[in-house]
């Protein structure tokens, strides 16, 4: 039975208007009920409110294409919304496009899922002057604009890490353990990183290495860190395919994955909780891409000149040996 994660730290460092976002153990905030939303006239067709959506590029083209889904379904015309969708095929410049293109069709509202942490003050000043309030979706930025967005909707990568670490310490307590991150220097990599450590101990770990968010890049650094340490245990993986490359290296070694070495991970998607069921993957913790009611409460106070918190956090769940068939069943993605 998936069960919900353990943690609920959140840290955010706010200095001379330059932002750093370090987050900490997914839990929860509020999911928004529609029906309670009122609705206040926007620039929209009919007097929906104008929602311009610019998805973060990225390698996980599951997940993303579910947190997209997941958008589209609640910012609706059913719920008061006409929302446009860009497209930005991992380019931080079509997104500052696509940014740029929604200034000039005068939305009323901006939700951003950044693909970088900088680059972006510019267009996030062109946004700002032009008055429309803009929602921060999962990603992290650094900017020299002051106060550039609303509220910031997303996950905590140091407080998934921490809950798989605590897995780790609960059932391979002195367990050779090897991470495998995505996208080297990026928040999600450094905060996943450190959760982990924390929980498990530094001396525990006996390297790291970027997988690149793919599973052929997983299984090369697997494969890598079993020949180089041959008391290896243990691999953590920042992402399903990555991890699913990490047990297909297991294999490859001749070693049994679960027995020999276990392999631990974040994302929980459809196939990393099969792995989970038939006994390759021990346990995941889900970054959880079903969002869409939480930027839907946000854009619409937003637009009204309501007040909101400075962060939301997404509710996730973590799996280990007691998932079902019917869980993997029902993932979105």
């Amino acid at each position: 039975m998936p069960r919900t994660s353990l943690h609920a730290r959140v840290a955010l460092a706010l200095t001379a208007g330059v932002l750093a976002s370090a987050l900490a153990a997914c839990s929860s905030s509020a999911s928004a009920d529609p029906s309670t939303l009122s609705i206040v006239a926007g620039s929209g067709t009919g007097g929906l409110v104008k929602v311009g959506f610019s998805q973060q590029p990225g390698d996980d083209a599951g997940w993303r294409a579910a947190s997209t889904e997941s958008v589209r379904s609640s910012l609706s015309a059913a719920n008061g919304v006409e929302l446009l969708v860009a497209d930005t095929q991992q380019d931080q410049a079509g997104q500052i496009a696509a940014l740029r293109d929604f200034v000039e069709q005068g939305v009323d509202v901006i939700a951003f899922s950044p693909g970088a942490e900088t680059g972006w003050d510019e267009v996030l000043q062109e946004i700002k002057d032009a008055d429309i309030p803009l929602v921060l979706v999962d990603g992290t930025i650094e900017t020299l604009v002051i106060d550039p967005y609303i509220t910031w909707i997303g996950h905590d990568f140091e407080g998934e890490g921490a809950t798989v670490g605590e897995w780790v310490v609960a059932h391979h307590p002195d367990v050779a353990a090897f991470q495998v991150g995505g996208t080297p220097g990026s928040s999600v990599q450094r905060d996943r990183d450190a959760g982990f450590a924390s929980a498990v101990g530094a001396r525990n770990i006996v390297g790291r290495a970027t997988g690149h968010g793919t599973r052929d890049g997983g299984r090369t650094a697997t494969a890598a860190a079993l020949r180089a340490h041959p008391e290896l245990g243990l691999v953590f993986a920042h992402d399903d395919e990555m991890a699913l490359g990490a047990v297909e290296a297991v294999e490859a070694a001749d070693k049994v994955p679960g027995e020999d070495v276990v392999v631990v991970a974040v994302a929980g998607g459809r196939e990393s909780l099969q792995a989970v069921v038939d006994g390759t993957i021990g346990y995941v913790v889900e970054c959880n891409p079903a969002f869409g009611d939480q930027v839907l409460d946000a854009v619409m106070k937003a637009h009204k000149g309501e007040d909101l918190p400075r962060r939301f956090i997404v509710m996730d769940r973590a799996f280990d040996s007691t998932v079902t068939q019917a869980d993997v069943a029902s993932r979105p993605y």
